[in-house]
């Protein structure tokens, strides 16, 4: 194989790539370097609404993400600082898989959705905005839910407001 057939980045792998730089932004400010603190750490130190927590577990949390990629994308938290899934004790994995399936439950009482996405990034290399302070992401997803307005008009419709989401999901979490 030439150089040329290779290209600059070598054998194409049949992947389309969606390049999204200006999420480098959102990574960038929130790494909890030191400098800033851990928006996960401050988070359970203020009231529910500010900080968008629907339900206060033993060991975790379930709060809203800031920047969704769909209504109701849900993050489980633990409190303990603590960057690796590994480094969980026995209670706060139990917790935070206990936390994860209801908060599921209650997305499809009060959303419906047809599925979800779950999953964890592991460091900043796998993607983890905030990679020092584990969570698990509970995604919300609807047939069609994703359409070339996100790429062709870098713009994510979102119908509810994250306070009235909040409200919503925190009141059918008690039920």
């Amino acid at each position: 194989m030439t150089t040329d057939e290779a290209g600059l980045a070598g054998t194409p792998d049949g992947f389309e790539r969606l390049w999204t730089p200006h999420r480098m932004v959102y990574i960038d400010q929130n790494t909890a370097d030191g400098d800033r603190p851990c928006p996960f750490c401050a988070g359970p130190a203020t009231d529910d609404e500010t900080s968008l927590i629907v339900h206060r577990g033993i060991e975790c949390f379930v709060v809203l993400n800031l920047f969704p990629y769909n209504p109701g994308h849900l993050l489980v938290c633990p409190y303990r600082h603590v960057a690796d899934y590994t480094d969980l004790t026995v209670t706060e994995t139990a917790e935070l898989a206990a936390l994860t399936q209801r908060a599921m439950a209650v997305l499809r009482q009060v959303s419906a959705p047809a599925g979800f996405n779950l999953g964890m990034n592991q460091g900043s290399v796998a993607g983890a905005g905030i990679a020092a302070h584990l969570h698990q992401h509970v995604v919300p997803r609807w047939l069609g839910d994703a359409n070339f307005l996100p790429i062709i008009g870098r713009t994510k419709p979102l119908p509810q407001l994250l306070g009235d989401t909040r409200a919503r999901l925190a009141a059918a979490w008690t039920e």
